[in-house]
């Protein structure tokens, strides 16, 4: 038995917490028997004194164990369980695309997503642009869609890390979110809960990060896999570009259609296929599904050139309550906005740099995020046709196709996209994909 204050004034100290400590506590928290002032003030403790490497394992540890953990056994699976998850981006539709291609390997990714968080897309609310998606589904339901289409994307039930859901209240409004050590068993927490074999991570640098500086994108990458590792899950991190758009698209209806596009075929952004390819490939090869980089490449272009890719896609949306030719006929079932143009650049040029974060608040500003927790989503809002960075833009070649309720909120954005992209007359290309950290 232990006293919550001596942990708090230990940990405030700057003395190691031991791993009964931690658990001592995360217990209390998920039992309510630690009150928000008490988790606050260790927050601010962390926040001050930070945690060695063994403290943010048992940490994550402590906060995956708070609820339930699933077990995939009884399913006998004949592959392994993996998923994917990313610190955030704008135009980051990779979820929609790597799940069903993962699944057609042979994998299965039973993905547990979030929703928009400030400027960032959110992958359920993305999913919600279709008809009949439901995304908070029961454990037989989870299971039998995974089982069935080998990818199954919904949101975390409340019995899924609850000490969490605390935790991460309580610093939202203490001002003790950026710290490594609540961030990392924070996203991790979620994520090992969902019983996975290997993990693979796409940690966002640039313009539109999570994180603020490159350095600490880099950071977070090492925090994370050294913990999750740690912790008994097989995880690498990729190092990925968020200076501009990733997709084509930005917006929720307009992101699924393009995820649409990209499994039959239709279109495919190169950037974003980059990245795809990169995450997948790696979370094959952390499976056990490839031999190597290639192999699992080679497995993964021939998921989508057979169509078992989009097949897949088409599988998880019909088990999971949309219609069953979504893929065939996507488009008469996504919403579409009243006002759809195109936006031009006031002057020639080439485009240089993006504000991408400017571009995601600019989505929220159509009604494609929210600005409250409660705000009510407009699918069918955002951009499409993005220009890339390094392409001469002109007051004839659209920066963007934008779709907006009407014509003033049209106005608005558009200005605001104008504003987010730098015209210049030289680019410096940076890479897709930084580096690999594993």
């Amino acid at each position: 038995m232990y006293l919550i204050q001596e942990i708090i004034r230990k940990k405030r100290d700057g003395d190691v917490l031991t791993d009964d400590e931690i658990q001592f506590f995360i217990q209390g928290v998920a039992a309510q028997t630690v009150s928000d002032s008490q988790i606050a003030a260790f927050a601010m403790a962390v926040y001050f004194q930070e945690m060695t490497m063994p403290e943010r394992i048992a940490l994550t540890c402590a906060m995956r164990d708070s609820g339930m953990v699933i077990d995939w056994s009884d399913m006998k699976f004949d592959g392994p369980v993996l998923d994917k998850h990313s610190t955030g981006g704008v135009g980051d539709v990779t979820s929609l695309i790597l799940g069903p291609m993962v699944a057609a390997c042979g994998g299965y990714v039973p993905m547990i997503s979030g929703r928009g968080l400030g400027h960032t897309g959110g992958t359920l609310d993305k999913l919600e642009a279709i008809p009949g998606y439901t995304v908070m589904v029961d454990r037989d339901t989870f299971a039998r869609v995974t089982q069935q289409a080998g990818v199954a994307i919904i949101g975390q039930s409340h019995d899924l890390a609850p000490a969490d859901k605390r935790i991460y209240a309580v610093r939202d409004v203490t001002a003790t979110v950026e710290n490594m050590s609540m961030i990392t068993s924070s996203i991790l927490s979620k994520k090992l809960a969902a019983g996975l074999d290997a993990l693979v991570m796409d940690v966002k640098v640039g313009s539109g990060a999570f994180m603020p500086t490159d350095a600490l994108s880099e950071e977070l990458a090492n925090s994370i896999v050294s913990v999750a590792n740690g912790a008994g899950t097989r995880t690498s991190a990729l190092l990925t570009d968020m200076n501009q758009v990733l997709a084509s698209s930005a917006g929720n209806s307009l992101e699924v259609a393009e995820a649409v596009r990209f499994l039959t075929g239709e279109q495919q952004n190169s950037r974003l296929k980059q990245v795809v390819m990169a995450l997948a490939s790696e979370l094959l090869v952390l499976g056990g599904l490839a031999i190597d980089k290639k192999h699992a490449m080679d497995k993964l272009s021939a998921s989508l050139a057979s169509g078992e890719a989009a097949k897949r896609f088409s599988l998880m949306v019909e088990g999971l309550g949309g219609p069953a030719d979504f893929v065939e006929h996507y488009d008469q079932y996504l919403p579409r906005a009243q006002v759809i143009k195109p936006v031009y650049a006031e002057k020639s040029g080439v485009v240089t740099a993006m504000d991408t974060r400017a571009i995601g608040m600019a989505v929220v500003g159509l009604g494609g995020g929210r600005r409250v927790a409660d705000d009510v989503i407009d699918y069918s809002v955002g951009f499409d046709q993005f220009i890339q960075l390094g392409d001469v833009a002109s007051p004839k070649v659209p920066l963007a196709i934008l779709h907006a309720r009407n014509e003033q909120e049209w106005q608005i954005a558009a200005q605001n996209l104008r504003q987010a992209i730098c015209i210049g007359e030289q680019y410096h290309a940076s890479p897709v994909i930084y580096r690999y950290v594993q």
